[in-house]
């Protein structure tokens, strides 16, 4: 697989790790830790269990192999979310994608803490209800939903989001 504008990196397309049980914790849980929570998140919120989470861990942290998800949008930018996984150096990339332009951008990234300038909710909307027709990469609305989450920086979002949230993660298994 090749990003033009982004080749430090063994990338393979990850698409096929969403349906894996174990995925959405492993995906999710750092930004359940973020904020002074009460408790100390658990795969279990995601009705994971641990064995489950490891085996996924092993595959989205192979530093041979560097999953790539890919939310293509019909009439706009798309993001690529990329495991960056160096030898002692795991983080994660968020790239956003111009149609017409050759090259993707880095906009953010997670390592031990979120950096970069991330989305607004209208943004994030907009790209997770607009899969792209003709591009490879994720349609399923909910799924792109809960993939740009972490992007997430605008503190003013619709009084939907909550219920938006909810639905996505019941949609994709998540209790």
């Amino acid at each position: 697989m090749l990003i033009k504008g982004y080749g430090v990196g063994p990338l393979v397309p990850g698409e096929s790790l969403l349906a894996q049980s174990g995925f959405w914790s492993n995906y999710l849980l750092a930004m359940c830790s973020v904020g002074g929570c009460a408790e100390r998140p658990v795969p279990e919120w995601f009705g994971e269990d641990g064995a489950d989470v490891d085996a996924v861990s092993e595959v989205l942290f192979d530093p041979d192999r560097w999953p790539v998800f890919r939310v293509p949008a019909d009439d706009g930018p798309g993001v690529v979310v990329i495991y960056r996984n160096l030898e002692g150096e795991y983080g994660t990339d968020y790239l956003i994608t111009h149609p017409g332009r050759s090259r993707a951008e880095q906009i953010a990234g997670w390592d031990e803490d979120f950096s970069g300038t991330g989305l607004t909710w209208p943004e994030l909307i907009r790209i997770a209800d607009n899969p792209s027709r003709v591009d490879e990469g994720v349609r399923d609305t909910a799924t792109r939903l809960l993939l740009l989450l972490p992007l997430l920086t605008d503190p003013d979002v619709q009084e939907t989001a909550s219920a938006r949230l909810i639905a996505a993660l019941t949609a994709t298994g998540t209790p």
